[in-house]
Order: structure tokens, then sequence, then C-alpha cells
């Protein structure tokens, strides 16, 4: 291995080392972002991070005003309703209106902190309706922590990797798991953490038509939400929306995040929305676990109560306030958080004219959308092995060997940490690797 590199190479050496891994290039996000800091406090070298989808841009004023107008009022001294303040819940009824053009009562609007509590509560309760459906079932490529919740909780899951099974393709994979009759959900996000797929209409139905034959809730992660900049998702009540699910089933449970379509990634405010069928619908299994066998005032009552006692005071305020300039059309967040795309299209090409190659690459038939993450690959490297390497140039990413995709060769990419100022060094340092690297 070349030593020249542009970081220098006995440091990042020793640093590797330290961790005590033995592939590094198999660490959580957290292990990589610990050792990307070491090696910047020692060197003195920014690096072009990639490891974590933190978001890169200023939290809107409309939200910061309203939250701090709640401390003020004296909100932090009390306790929020589990199920959320009633102008948050009201807000976010609206909201899915708006922008997904589906109905649901702001009853089924909860709060939640973040996306991945919602996820957790959701798990929990999906899991405990029917003694006989005991197995979640992820569609992979996920967000690593969605299977380390199940692992905590000690509950059964399988997962297989989409990337073979896009469009009439998805139906049979998907019914060849569900036919067992011990699933209990499926959860996937769209856009996708981290190949940044997004399901066509096609693949929506079919898993709707599925979650409906087979009586499965739909676990659908929307913390991208409207950030497929292939299509104009930003006027509300106007198509066209968002995409989702909930068009082909009742059966479904949503997650809506304030961290990255709004930048409020700090305050840990998010939303967990039940359709108005399942919210009401009766499981009496559930009475093994919870006083009551309505599935929405289990998930209350029963699975929120005991996680958190209600999210986040004064941050509902705040996201109320964001929700509620969105749907009145004063404020604008898909336009604001368009930045991504516009950095994605630069990077991906200075990475692949300098050798690399887009992994995910299409949604069916067309060419993947430019936003928060992408996935590259280098000639001749497993990604474990890409990674590592790759951090002796200045430039970190995460394996998606840890997120169960089988496309063991990729890293991915996140773009929001990246200013364009840093732009340069990207381009440096990728023309070094190469240089170092030919590719024949």
């Amino acid at each position: 291995m070349n030593k020249d590199t542009p970081i220098d190479f006995k440091t990042v050496e020793g640093k590797i080392k330290e961790t005590g891994l033995e592939k590094v290039g198999r660490g959580t996000i957290r292990e990589i972002v610990k050792l990307v800091n070491d090696i910047e406090t020692a060197t003195g070298k920014k690096y072009i991070r990639m490891e974590m989808g933190v978001p890169g841009l200023e939290p809107p004023s409309v939200g910061i005003e309203a939250e701090i107008d709640a401390l003020r009022r004296g909100l932090a001294s009390k306790y929020p309703m589990i199920e959320g303040v009633a102008s948050l819940k009201e807000e976010a009824s609206r909201f899915v209106k708006m922008f997904l053009n589906i109905d649901v009562s702001p009853r089924g609007c909860l709060s939640t902190v973040g996306s991945l509590q919602g996820s957790f509560a959701a798990f929990i309760t999906a899991g405990r309706r029917d003694e006989k459906k005991d197995t979640a079932l992820l569609i992979d490529p996920c967000f690593p922590v969605h299977k380390q919740q199940l692992k905590v909780l000690g509950q059964k899951f399988e997962a297989f990797d989409v990337y073979n099974y896009r469009g009439d393709k998805l139906y049979e994979k998907l019914e060849s798991y569900l036919k067992k009759g011990n699933i209990n959900c499926i959860l996937y996000s769209n856009p996708n953490n981290p190949s940044w797929i997004c399901f066509t209409e096609k693949e929506l139905n079919i898993i709707g038509e599925l979650a409906n034959k087979y009586d499965v809730v739909v676990l659908e992660d929307l913390a991208y939400f409207c950030m497929d900049f292939r299509k104009d998702l930003s006027k509300p009540g106007e198509p066209p929306y968002q995409s989702t699910v909930a068009n082909y089933t009742g059966n479904y449970i949503l997650f809506i995040s304030s961290s990255k379509s709004f930048s409020y990634a700090g305050q840990r405010s998010g939303l967990m929305i039940i359709s108005d069928e399942l919210y009401q619908r009766r499981f009496p299994d559930l009475k093994r676990y919870y006083s009551s066998d309505i599935l929405g005032y289990a998930m209350v009552y029963g699975t929120l109560y005991a996680l958190s006692a209600g999210t986040s005071h004064s941050p509902q305020y705040g996201l109320a306030a964001m929700l509620k300039a969105a749907n009145d059309g004063e404020y604008n967040f898909v336009e604001d958080v368009r930045e991504y795309g516009e950095r994605a299209a630069i990077m991906k090409k200075m990475f692949t004219d300098n050798g690399f190659q887009i992994v995910y690459d299409k949604d069916e038939d067309k060419p993947l959308a430019d936003g928060f993450y992408f996935t590259i690959s280098y000639p001749a490297f497993e990604g474990v092995d890409l990674l590592e390497r790759l951090l002796y140039y200045g430039i970190s990413a995460i394996s998606l060997d840890i997120t169960g995709s089988e496309r063991t060769e990729g890293l991915r990419a996140c773009v929001s940490q990246i200013s364009r100022s840093q732009f340069p060094d990207l381009e440096y340092r990728l023309k070094k690797f190469n240089e170092h690297h030919p590719v024949s």
C-alpha cells in the first residue's frame, strides 16, 4: 500500500489499531464517527465526512421561535400528554393530507422521540398483537439500528436485499416470507437509507396488497420526507405527493422525522402516524401485555407511556409551527433541503470520474434520484476494505455490509456534512486514491 497518503499514514494506522476492531470497515456508524474524530484531533486535518446522516443546514426560524415561546410560557415545568400536544396532532393530520393526500384523524398522529422511538414502539406493539406472528420482516438495505432494536427486544426478524427484486419480482419474493404466517410487520424506508432507492407505485401497491392478504402491519419510515427531488413535492395540497403505501392498505404505521426535512435533529421530535383503521382494531392477544386490546390505545397508554411518558414538551410546539407553516404554504421545506440533491450530483460525478462506480443506480428502469445518500464501490475492493483504505485519504463512509445489503462491495456516502468549500479537497483526495489504485 502506498504510504504517501493525504492523511499521515502512521497516525491513521495507529488509530485504527486502537479501536480494537477486527475489521474497522465493519464498525458501526458511531464507531466510525469516534475513529474519525480521533484522527482529526491527532492530525489537525479535516475529513470528508460521509459516515453519519447529520443535517447540514440551519433549522427554520419559525420552529425555533415557537419553541422559545413555549419555554417562556412555562411549559418546561409541565408534563406533555403522552400522545402529543393538540396543536401538533392537528397540524400533523393536516400535513399528511397536504403532502401525502391521505386522511388520518389527529388521534392517530402521535408524538415520538424521533422516528427511532416510533419504530421501537411499533416493533413492540405489532409484535404482540398476534402470538402466532412473532417475526418482523425488514426490506434491506436498511438503517442498521432497526435491526439493533429488534435484537435488544429479543424479537425474531428476517430480511432480504431488494436489489434483485424490483418491480413485479417483489410480489413473489415478499409472499415467500408472508405465506409462512409468522410475519407481524414489514419495515422499509422510502427514500431508502442507505441506498436512496424509492419504491415505485407498482411496488407500493404490491406491498399493500400482500399486507392486506396476510394481515401484516406495514411500517413505512419516511425519514427523508419529500426528498425524491426528481419531482416537485413541495406544493401543499397539490399533486404530485410523497409516495406511500397508505394508498394501498389500511394496515400501516408511518414514521415522519423532523431531523432531515426540517433540519431539527437535535430536538428529537418525530411523528408516528397510525391509520384510523388500524388504530381502532382489536387484537385479543394484546391483552397479554396491555390493559386494552385496541391497538392505538395499547400503543399510547401501554408502549409509549412505558418508554418515555411523552416527548420533550417545547420541541413539539416547534415542530407544530413548522408543519403549520408548510401546510399554509408559507414555508417551503422541500426547497430548503434540495441543496442535498445538488451536492450529491456534484459529488457522484467526482467519484465516478476517478474510477468509482454507483452501486444502487436505478428505481426499476429510472435513474436513481440525487439526494441525501448515494452508494459507491471501487474495482477489486470489498466494501469493508475500501472503507479502511479511504480513511488514509481523509474520506469516511460506512460499509453496506452493516446495512443488510448483499452488495458487500459498496459503501454508503452521506452528503449532508460536506460543504461546497470542501469539494476541491474531495477531488484532490479522490484523484490521489485513483492514482495509487489505478483501474485496469
